[in-house]
């Protein structure tokens, strides 16, 4: 369904790079041009700047808020910025760029419609561009960016970038990215972010907002199919009008429903049909689109409880209690097999066992190595959960909102593991490119 006439459509980005590959600045840069910023933050900016001797405003600290990002000068937690334009509106995670903060670009991306892989114009692709690429790729992120960065300091040289940009499109492409679209920046100064650069009268491409503006954001959840996990069950005690009212409300996470709509309840497998659909200041509403929150009214009188799942009876999730994923691992606290959790998925919460631990990603070959015995804070891999009862769920590849979830300490509530429903991608996929060849 689309976006309603008039209305600016929402992106979700996520920029990733090396340490010091000027992603904060960047940001910054994006918003300060963009007037995006007020003006009370722009002038504690320029304060903090003097005090450390800068001529000029530090833009980086207008996303690096923690204290020890601003003392170490690099981005340790994800820094999440509104700002609108007046053809869309965006919702922009800042990640870190270190390996041990790998965990954090897993969360700033894992929502990401597009990343922005930052490379520094003087190094190339390096080792942490490419996982960065192979994190993206892992995610699903539908569209990808290449943001040359510091071509003032290799004098606008366009070899330079076409061989960044060549690079880095071959090895994308070995991920199974689509396709990445290279753009040459400085965003110390300012060129081709908002504004084009007079400084590479060669480059006839779209600034970084430019593009921005106009990719697409195929990822519209209206054009899933329905899914609606109840979040809880509206029973009033009262008399009178709504004396025998039963509705169940959540958030529709994917799809449209109507009225009328014949649905199946999952993981029971009772039959029923839309009988009423109420939303905030509306009953008895025609239809309900992804990511609408309501409640949906049954024509049946079902047993339906929190964590259960409303869908449509033409493509249903597959209901198992057996899940093969591949997961980042978030926690200090290793996770092996026979570990106990609690699995959040959706809107239900259930007892599961990690069975087995089948792959690890090697951050460095980006080979899979089977049959690790544990899994540390940061790392990728594959692993097998047996859950206490069935669940309703897609393939992450599939759909992105019901085939993601949380492994969860059952003792003290800590977060562990993030999880997408579906095999690590296969050694082949994720080799470099280099030892793709010598092994042919």
């Amino acid at each position: 369904m689309a976006t309603p006439t008039g209305a600016a459509s929402l992106l979700r980005l996520a920029t990733a790079g090396s340490v010091d590959d000027g992603k904060s600045t960047l940001v910054g840069r994006l918003l300060h041009d963009c007037q995006a910023v007020l003006a009370d933050q722009l002038a504690a900016v320029e304060r903090v700047s003097r005090e450390r001797g800068l001529l000029t405003a530090d833009l980086a600290l207008l996303t690096d808020g923690l204290r020890a990002e601003r003392e170490q000068g690099i981005t340790i937690d994800v820094a999440y910025r509104y700002f609108a334009t007046a053809r869309r509106r965006f919702i922009l995670a800042d990640t870190p760029g270190h390996v041990q903060y790998t965990r954090n670009m897993v969360t700033g991306a894992s929502t990401a419609e597009l990343a922005v892989v930052l490379v520094d114009a003087r190094n190339g692709v390096t080792e942490q561009t490419r996982r960065h690429a192979a994190v993206a790729a892992l995610l699903r992120v539908p569209h990808m960016v290449l943001a040359v960065n510091k071509m003032d300091l290799v004098d606008y040289d366009e070899s330079v970038f076409h061989g960044i940009a060549d690079e880095c499109t071959r090895y994308a492409s070995r991920l199974g990215v689509p396709g990445i679209v290279p753009i040459p920046i400085s965003a110390l100064g300012g060129d081709n972010v908002v504004h084009r650069s007079a400084s590479m009268p060669w480059y006839d491409g779209p600034t970084l907002l430019e593009h921005l503006e106009e990719v697409d954001a195929d990822e519209d959840p209206a054009e899933q199919p329905a899914r609606f996990p109840v979040q809880y069950v509206l029973r009033p005690q009262t008399s009178g009008e709504f004396q025998d009212y039963r509705g169940y409300a959540g958030r529709l996470s994917s799809g449209v429903l109507r009225r009328g709509d014949p649905v199946v309840v999952l993981p029971s497998g009772l039959r029923s049909s839309i009988a009423a659909i109420d939303r905030l200041g509306e009953r008895d509403a025609e239809f309900a689109f992804a990511p609408q929150s309501v409640t949906l009214r049954l024509a049946d009188d079902l047993d339906v409880s929190r964590g259960d799942m409303i869908v449509q009876l033409d493509d249903p999730p597959r209901v198992t209690q057996d899940v093969t994923a591949t997961v980042c691992h978030l926690a200090d606290r290793p996770l092996r097999a026979g570990d106990r959790v609690l699995m959040h998925h959706a809107a239900a919460t259930v007892r599961a066992v990690v069975r087995s631990l089948d792959a690890r990603l090697d951050l460095h070959t980006l080979a899979a190595e089977p049959g690790p015995t544990s899994l540390s804070a940061n790392e990728i891999g594959q692993l097998t959960l047996r859950t206490a009862a069935p669940l309703p769920i897609d393939d992450y590849r599939k759909d992105r909102r019901t085939g993601s979830f949380l492994l969860v300490d059952e003792a003290d509530g800590a977060t562990l593991t993030a999880g997408m429903v579906g095999a690590l991608a296969h050694p082949e996929e994720l080799a470099h490119p280099e030892e793709k060849a010598t092994r042919q």
